[in-house]
């Protein structure tokens, strides 16, 4: 298979976004209040299918997090979802996807595995890698890839950031998990335009790429928390 098949293969066939809104940002004390899974079958948006889930997290969503996804712990007890319900769900979707050879695209992905793998534990289920039976692969996180495409670009890498850098008019309200999932796959879609090289990649060299650059940039930015006097505490390993 030439380089160029290989581009129209990944890059035009399905793609799975993912996304989840959280009681806070500590994967092993946290958990999910909203989950979004976005099927892509064409490079626009006008072939995504949108999959939304609310929870009920049994214990207060903290104001913080209310003021970043807009859910109270009010609003998830009256029309949420139990949460081994909804989440076997959701990890069954993906892990079908993954069966498939279909890519799960997440914006700081790590986090929305880790702490969905946290969940499917704590509720007695099988997590994904359990249900795929390997590592959770492949993956697309275009955090992950623009650190390594443009690793020298000055300034925040937030999802709101790569949008403006990449030149992304945004028509919704960003931490609304789908909102957040069509960005997402809408930021991955530029990348491919402006670096013809990750698009030109096989989803399996893209996922170990991401490896690789993960890892550099990690190293990096523990070094600089060291001179900061602060706890070099990024893991090196990604996606999990």
């Amino acid at each position: 298979m030439t380089a160029t098949e290989t581009t129209t293969a990944w890059t035009q066939r399905p793609l799975l976004g993912f996304d989840t809104e959280t009681t806070g940002t500590d994967v092993a004390r946290d958990r999910i209040v909203t989950v979004a899974l976005v099927h892509s079958v064409a490079p626009g948006r006008q072939g995504e299918t949108v999959a939304t889930w609310l929870i009920d997290p049994e214990m207060e969503i903290p104001e913080g997090a209310q003021r970043v996804h807009g859910i109270s712990t009010e609003h998830a007890r009256a029309h949420g979802m139990k949460a081994a319900e909804a989440l076997e769900e959701v990890a069954s979707m993906l892990a079908e996807a993954l069966a498939k050879d279909v890519p799960i695209v997440a914006f700081n992905g790590s986090f929305d595995l880790a702490i969905l793998e946290n969940e499917l534990r704590r509720l007695g289920l099988p997590t994904l890698t359990d249900r795929v039976g390997h590592v959770i692969a492949p993956v697309i996180d275009p955090l992950v890839v623009d650190r390594g495409v443009d690793r020298f670009r000055k300034g925040k890498r937030t999802l709101t950031d790569l949008l403006a850098h990449y030149g992304i008019q945004q028509d919704g309200r960003l931490h609304t998990a789908d909102v957040d999932v069509s960005a997402t796959l809408d930021v991955l879609r530029a990348i491919v335009t402006a670096h013809p090289q990750v698009g030109a990649s096989s989803l399996e060299d893209l996922h170990q790429q991401q490896i690789t650059w993960h890892r550099s940039w990690a190293e990096n930015f523990n070094e600089f928390l060291k001179k900061k006097g602060r706890n070099p505490d990024v893991s090196l390993d990604w996606p999990l």
